[in-house]
């Protein structure tokens, strides 16, 4: 019903706006996660659906196996016996036919990585979410609210569990909702807005950036550096581990030395990772099994040695921070 809400909206904002109930200097805005009326349980990649289909009939044709030989026993039992039988071969008969329609119907979901997304039968504009409540199918509803009397000025029912690429297109709704009352293209220009860290992404930021927004959107580290947290009742800060400034490079022999003193040899052979020049040094399982800053360097109680890796151009220079995932036993170290 779209249609009917959306112009009920816009009238809402223009009376709200009329009554001076809009302030039009400060807006937040915030989602959660509502369950969709689809299951779950008919989610997945195409491969995966296909597979599920195939499953329904290898159950479909056993059940009208079964029921031919019910057919041979006595009148009695089998009454009883083939009306269960008869309601769920209709029930899988349907479940077949929907899948089989949709299946035809359909294509590969794909995300901004050129990745599969899981589909879903029943809706597939929908998504897996996770929330503290555990893993639902459904959507993220955002809202972006201005301050004043608390009104929301647009709000949007995106399938994308991460808020990381959300803000566009609930700031472009919201500019349509209100060009609608009267107000001009450039209405979030110089205005104020603040965000979860959740929302904290190239995406994001560069759209406020085009429109012109004074952004407040904390990044995933911002407690980490900031002193007053360490003070807050109840934080627990995670135990600091030695960084890449922490790692001194000895340009002579081309290794590295740890704050213990030892060195960490650069691997003769240079790895490639997403088709970039990797360079890896690595300490002696000898130095680290015997080091008494065990605790503060590696992030397994079972590691062997420590390892830094970072992208490096034709001459070995430093030019990024290596995006390699820690093994467990290995400790990289990401250049900052």
């Amino acid at each position: 019903m779209k249609d009917q809400i959306k112009p009920l909206f816009t009238d809402i904002l223009l009376v709200c706006d009329q009554e001076g109930l809009l302030g039009g200097t400060f807006f937040a805005i915030d989602g959660c996660k509502l369950s969709s009326n689809a299951s779950k349980e008919w989610s997945g990649k195409i491969k995966d659906l296909k597979k599920k289909k195939q499953k329904i009939e290898r159950k479909l044709t056993a059940l009208v196996e079964d029921h031919i030989d019910i057919d041979k026993e006595q009148r009695a039992v089998k009454q009883k016996m083939c009306a269960r039988r008869e309601k769920q071969i209709k029930r899988l008969e349907q479940q077949a036919a929907k899948m089989e329609k949709w299946l035809s119907e359909n294509d590969k979901k794909i995300g901004v990585n050129k990745k599969e997304l899981h589909s879903n039968v029943t809706d597939n504009d929908s998504a897996k979410m996770h929330t503290s409540h555990g893993t639902v199918q459904g959507y993220n509803a955002q809202a972006i609210v201005d301050s004043k009397h608390q009104v929301i000025v647009n709000g949007e029912a995106i399938g994308k569990g991460l808020d990381n690429e959300n803000l566009p297109p609930v700031i472009d709704g919201a500019k349509q909702n209100l060009a609608s009352i009267g107000k001009g293209k450039d209405y979030f220009k110089g205005k104020i807005l603040t965000a979860d860290s959740s929302y904290h992404s190239v995406t994001n930021l560069t759209k406020c950036n085009e429109e012109k927004l004074d952004a407040y959107i904390p990044d995933n580290k911002f407690r980490n550096r900031d002193k007053r947290f360490a003070s807050r009742v109840g934080y627990r800060p995670r135990s600091k581990k030695f960084t890449f400034a922490d790692f001194q490079y000895d340009r002579d022999t081309d290794q590295y030395i740890c704050p213990n003193g030892k060195p960490l040899k650069r691997l003769v052979k240079a790895g490639r990772h997403k088709g970039k020049l990797l360079r890896v040094y690595r300490s002696s399982e000898k130095d680290c099994s015997r080091c008494q800053l065990r605790a503060k360097c590696l992030r397994y109680k079972d590691a062997k040695r420590r390892h830094l890796s970072y992208y490096a151009d034709a001459s070995g220079q430093n030019i990024s921070q290596a995006m390699v995932r820690p093994k467990r036993g290995v400790r990289y170290i990401r250049s900052e």
